[in-house]
């Protein structure tokens, strides 16, 4: 009994940051607190609610659980009552109240890749010509495996506005931020180091100097048989029936780059090398990169570039394959954004909950065990 009621008091201050967000009703129409609400969908989404409706049902039959750290003296919200206040909720805010919540539970590493990245929700798109699909930037620390933020794109711009607004909500002191080539912008890299963090940012040909002059610096160096004057390091992968060769080059001379003075802190240009072969057939990629981090080795390099795709599949893939984002129709007014910001909240919380079965599993787990979904509320591993 005593550690369910430590639990339930640890419920209670996770309670406290939703009880921050600012009620969007008038006072005469709250006849449910917000965050019981909130608490209540943040609940159901977690046991795999995908709409007002599953969210109105899950509530009723856990009434009974969810009135042991609630207060339901008028019972639970009707459907209509979810949907009208999660399309009225600034999403800003309940964005907030997330951050404020991540930084108070995880503690950063040193050196903590955060990965950047959109996301577009499929089903969010309500009629042609009327709104847009709702496209989501977050940010992943790929070594905490939790999601530190998230910010909408505006309907008329797209990631390379978001991303500053998105690194100024967030604590990125001491981490490493990669981004892939859309966000491979002066003003970005600007902010990273003012935030007093380094970048790893791939260049492609949205800045067509700047990425014809690395490669052509690796490519002198191969006719010239120079590479080995620069860091060098390589991993093999087998398995599957494929092998994967990965070899990363790290060069600190790059004074034929034209414009480096131009990017704050610029220290590296990178190349790397993915050579993979599958039966009898063999193809192989290429990917450069700029850093602000100084003494960066091949071996790092090639750690931060992969560790950037577990936003990718830690993250995105199992928002559609776990939760099955993509097939979400919530779409009225910004319930779509609190919705994904409700997902991001319970992936963090199921990421790091008691269980060694998949995501899937765990919320199913959730659905039928309460104590389960209460110790998962609490989430004890994640602090």
């Amino acid at each position: 009994m005593r550690a369910t009621e430590e639990k339930k008091l640890i419920a209670a201050s996770v309670m406290e940051y939703f009880a921050r967000v600012p009620d969007p009703r008038v006072k005469r129409t709250r006849a449910h607190p917000l965050v019981n609400i909130l608490v209540i969908a943040l609940l159901a989404v977690m046991c795999g609610a995908d709409s007002f409706t599953t969210i109105e049902e899950f509530g009723r039959i856990k009434k009974k659980f969810l009135a042991t750290f609630l207060d339901l003296e008028n019972g639970i919200p009707s459907h209509d009552t979810f949907g009208r206040v999660l399309s009225l909720l600034d999403p800003l805010k309940l964005q907030d109240a997330f951050r404020q919540w991540v930084a108070e539970l995880v503690q950063l590493t040193k050196g903590e890749v955060i990965a950047i990245d959109g996301k577009t929700l499929r089903r969010s798109f309500r009629e042609a010509g009327s709104k847009a699909f709702v496209h989501m930037v977050s940010a992943w620390a790929t070594h905490n495996r939790v999601v530190l933020g998230q910010v909408k794109t505006d309907e008329k711009s797209n990631e390379i506005t978001a991303i500053p607004k998105l690194l100024e909500m967030l604590q990125i002191k001491g981490a490493v931020v990669t981004i892939d080539a859309m966000g491979c912008q002066k003003d970005i890299a600007d902010r990273i180091v003012a935030g007093g963090a380094d970048y790893l940012l791939a260049v492609k040909n949205n800045q067509p100097t700047l990425h014809a002059d690395i490669v052509a610096l690796f490519d002198q160096a191969k006719r010239e048989e120079t590479l080995h004057t620069m860091g060098f390091f390589e991993t093999r992968d087998r398995g599957h029936g494929r092998e994967e060769i990965r070899r990363g080059w790290t060069c600190t001379r790059f004074d034929s780059v034209r414009g480096r003075e131009d990017w704050t802190s610029l220290s590296t240009v990178v190349q790397i090398e993915s050579e993979r072969t599958v039966g009898d057939k063999t193809s192989i990629e290429r990917r450069h990169y700029i850093s602000s981090r100084k003494n960066l080795g091949a071996h790092e390099a090639l750690q931060m570039a992969r560790s950037h795709w577990g936003i990718e599949n830690e993250l995105h893939w199992v928002l559609d394959v776990a939760f099955r984002e993509d097939d979400c129709r919530v779409r009225a007014g910004n319930a779509a954004e609190n919705f994904a910001v409700l997902r991001h909240i319970t992936l963090n919380l199921l990421k790091h909950a008691n269980c060694t079965r998949g995501i899937k599993t765990r919320r199913l787990k959730a659905g039928w065990d309460n104590d389960f979904l209460l110790e998962t509320l609490c989430n004890p591993a994640a602090q």
